[in-house]
């Protein structure tokens, strides 16, 4: 089969390698699509310190179900499924406390284990879910980026009434709006340095914008909240140096939500954590989110289509790697179509 496969730091290519079996307990996967992801591109530059090479990466995919191994009752041959990519042992501490997506022993397709850039994908069964009717292949392939951003809107526990303020308007910080809006949140403010990454949240569901370039954040925020602040707060951006004035903006009892993955470290003014009484929460991965993921797609709360700005075929997909690196501002999601 091909197969897309970075075998080292900067080094990838399509390739043939031989098709996967579906051991028992898993499933073989025909895919038919699948996302290109920032952190693909953390793997070919050597950014992801847990990736095993070589590696065929892709953690976000979609396809109809080839073969099933012993023991398999779940899903059938035909059936049209998507995969969470986290696995995990069930055992450790984490994943006792139902925090699987930290599991001690946690693997990752595309990371531990090969991903969904190729024509076929194998997957233990319990990460392998069975779409909904009215869910199609290309939506099913967007599941897992809002999955990431339905965790960390989760772990800030929004109550009625909460506003938003996202830092970000890349893929992640955008898949944070569309599910926020999704979820009831009335006000979604978005912050970013490119005017048409703001203009993109706003036609997905941001209520107000702020180029930081242009204006203070923290001076909009005061104005615009009538210097109470906000109350949740999703750190999309990732830039550490961003903490001291998220802990400003934030009213008293607001969440931070973080999910940069950086060893960076970040100035911390304690006082603004203590006389807030702020929480701040890490958010990693997708803690079995997916179902939550494909209800809001099935009954028409969230359209994952909306943030595809480019689709390509498998043998593209160098093509498609460059277009992000060199055009981060004209590329959203980036969704490779498996030949037949």
């Amino acid at each position: 089969m091909k197969a897309f496969q970075v075998a080292n730091v900067n080094d990838y290519a399509l390739i043939d390698t031989k098709q996967p079996v579906a051991e028992a307990g898993e499933v073989l996967i025909k895919t038919a699509f699948a996302g290109i992801c920032g952190s693909d591109l953390h793997i070919i530059h050597g950014q992801n310190p847990f990736v095993q090479f070589p590696r065929i990466t892709g953690h976000e995919f979609s396809g109809v179900v080839a073969a099933v191994g012993e023991g398999v009752t779940h899903v059938n041959v035909g059936d049209k499924v998507c995969v969470d990519p986290v696995i995990s042992c069930g055992k450790c501490y984490a994943c006792r406390a139902g925090r699987f997506n930290v599991c001690a022993n946690l693997q990752v397709f595309g990371v531990h284990r090969n991903g969904g850039f190729g024509e076929y994908t194998s997957a233990p069964a319990s990460n392998v879910l069975v779409l909904p009717d009215n869910v199609t292949l290309e939506q099913a392939a967007l599941v897992e980026p809002y999955s990431i951003a339905t965790n960390v809107l989760s772990r800030m526990e929004p109550i009625p009434g909460d506003s938003l303020l996202v830092y970000g308007a890349g893929v992640i910080g955008l898949t944070i709006v569309q599910v926020a809006k999704a979820m009831g949140i009335e006000r979604i403010i978005v912050t970013d340095i490119v005017d048409e990454r703001l203009e993109t949240a706003k036609s997905l569901g941001a209520t107000d914008v702020i180029n930081s370039r242009v204006n203070k954040v923290e001076d909009c925020i005061q104005e615009w909240t009538n210097g109470e602040g906000v109350p949740l707060i999703a750190d999309a951006a990732c830039i550490p140096a961003l903490l001291p004035e998220i802990l400003r903006i934030a009213c008293p009892a607001g969440r931070i939500g973080l999910l940069g993955f950086t060893t960076t470290p970040s100035d911390l003014a304690q006082i603004e954590v203590i006389k807030k009484e702020l929480t701040l929460v890490g958010s990693r991965l997708n803690n079995r989110r997916f179902p939550q993921v494909l209800e809001m797609i099935a009954s028409g709360r969230l359209d994952p289509l909306a943030l595809i700005s480019h689709r390509i075929a498998l043998n593209e997909i160098g093509d498609g790697i460059q277009l992000m690196e060199n055009h981060p501002e004209l590329t959203r999601k980036v969704l490779v179509e498996m030949s037949e």
